[in-house]
Order: structure tokens, then sequence, then C-alpha cells
């Protein structure tokens, strides 16, 4: 995976609350901070994620993007 993002960062999913359109993902990251994306439903299932899945948070300007290998 390239992106153009400098800030890319590995965490483990352990958190999935989904909403009628959006899911709420939270990452935890080695050191034991959380981030909390915003995501489609569709991206979800596109993405495969679950919790216990390993995802990137792609930080790039005030958005959150999620990317997995």
């Amino acid at each position: 995976m390239k992106l153009s993002a400098r800030n890319v960062l590995k965490g483990k999913v352990i958190r999935i609350v989904r909403g009628a359109v959006n899911a709420e993902i939270t990452l935890q990251l080695p050191g034991g901070d959380h981030i909390v994306s915003i995501i489609t439903l569709s991206s979800l299932e596109t993405l495969g994620l679950q919790e216990g899945s390993a995802a990137y948070a792609v930080i790039k300007a005030s958005n959150v993007m999620l990317g997995v290998d």
C-alpha cells in the first residue's frame, strides 16, 4: 500500500459499532492509545474489518481513513 499521507499508524480493531449507514471503528495502537474512525458500512464490508483485525489509521489533514493490506 503506497499513500501520500505521512501519518500511517498500524493498530488492531478492538470495537465496531454499526449504525444505520456508518460504523464507528476503534483501533488500539501498539502503545495502548485509541483512534476512532467513522466509515460507511459498505467500506466496513469491503475492508473485511472485524474485531481483532489489523488495520491502519491513515491521517491526512483533518480526515482519518482506514486501510488494510
